[in-house]
């Protein structure tokens, strides 16, 4: 029924994997690449007619309390969208 041979080659072949795979050379895992404006935000933060920036950011402001500031961008400088590249939008009609 069970054959003894194949039973130690698969075990075996179980061993080296996890062998393999706990001591092999790893490779180091990479961030998922977005692309930012100089202001350090994303296209989904900038106004696509205007090209203002509607981020907000904290800092420290009167009597040790917390203040929100606009970001100062008024234009996206960051890689062109591949959509605006290769399928400009039909709609709606310019006339």
């Amino acid at each position: 029924m069970l054959d003894p041979l194949s039973l130690a080659v698969g075990a075996g072949l179980v061993g080296v994997g996890w062998a393999c795979g706990r001591f092999g050379r790893r490779v180091p895992r990479t961030k998922k690449l977005i692309a930012r404006c100089g202001c350090g935000h994303d296209l989904a933060l900038h106004d696509r007619e205007t090209g203002t920036c509607h981020a907000e950011s904290s800092r420290r402001g009167t009597h040790g309390l917390r203040e929100w500031i606009g970001c100062q961008c008024r234009r996206y400088t960051g890689p062109t969208p591949l959509e605006d590249v290769f399928a400009p939008p039909i709609l709606p009609p310019e006339s």
